[in-house]
């Protein structure tokens, strides 16, 4: 069944309902796809590791991902935010609008006599929920496939230290609700390019090579203080959970440029679409 079909299927009923467009966005291959790739990504570094003969670098995360489950968490979730987890979002909150104008039943959606708003909130909504899920079921997969392979020795830090499980555990959950957050302004920004385009992969492509020119920019320590407020400049800060003694600075910064882009772009998204002349 093709996608464009399926989404036809859904239309009757309350198609502009959160259970809808979550059952719309369930149905969809690519929904389905992505979290086949993530579930396998943590057997596919365990497949890695076991096959490897190289010697990583001595005090590395890597040199230790094997060392129990909680390392193994810690590295899997760290390989995978820098650019799995962002195409994802992107994928997930940039992708639903521009693909129901690609199949023409965008303006059959709207023919439903509701604001245009609650339509983009429900996909937005969705979206955002989805991310939540992808980053929830790729850290506690890594956990259940690191307690298979290796043991559920407690976390220890490359730079020294160690935290046992009591205190792993809150530190590993404050760790999936920050990605989250640091994620959000991903897929804001896609959202908001999915209202101007028709074209799926313009709005997630977008957002994609938006949080590559930041990672560019922030590289150049010429820019100063102003680098703290490119997209995703702190969407490491999380490592700070790891030490014995947290600070909270970066963490706090983060999440509030991340909530400040989020509401400027969902805005510039709603602004937009009440605006637009939908003719697909």
């Amino acid at each position: 069944m093709s996608s464009s079909t399926a989404s036809l299927e859904t239309l009757p009923g309350r198609p502009l309902s959160l259970r809808a467009e979550l059952r719309r966005q369930l149905s969809r291959r690519r929904t389905t796809w992505s979290f086949v790739l993530l579930l396998a990504l943590p057997l596919v570094i365990v497949a890695a590791f076991a096959l490897g003969d190289g010697d990583p670098s001595e005090g590395s995360l890597v040199d230790l991902a094997t060392g129990g489950a909680a390392n193994f968490t810690v590295f899997t979730t760290a390989v995978s935010s820098s650019f799995l987890l962002i195409v994802l979002a992107a994928l997930f909150v940039g992708d639903s609008l521009p693909s129901e104008a690609s199949w023409s039943t965008l303006r059959y959606l709207l023919l439903a006599p509701v604001p245009r708003s609650r339509l983009l909130l429900s996909k937005l909504v969705i979206g955002l929920l989805s991310t939540a899920v992808a980053v929830l079921a790729l850290i506690g997969w890594s956990l259940l496939v690191g307690l298979v392979f290796y043991g559920p020795a407690g976390f220890s830090n490359p730079s020294g230290g160690t935290l046992d499980w009591a205190t792993f555990g809150p530190r590993l959950a404050l760790i999936a609700a920050y990605l989250v957050v640091v994620l959000m302004p991903v897929g804001a920004i896609a959202f908001a390019f999915g209202v101007r385009t028709d074209a799926p992969l313009a709005a997630v492509g977008g957002a994609v090579m938006v949080t590559i020119v930041a990672a560019i920019l922030d590289q150049i320590d010429n820019l100063g203080s102003l680098r703290n407020a490119l997209p995703m400049h702190d969407a490491g800060a999380w490592f700070a959970l790891l030490r014995p003694e947290v600070v909270w600075d970066d963490l706090v910064q983060g999440t509030l440029w991340s909530m400040l882009y989020t509401l400027v772009f969902v805005g510039l998204a709603f602004w937009m679409f009440r605006r637009k002349d939908v003719l697909s």
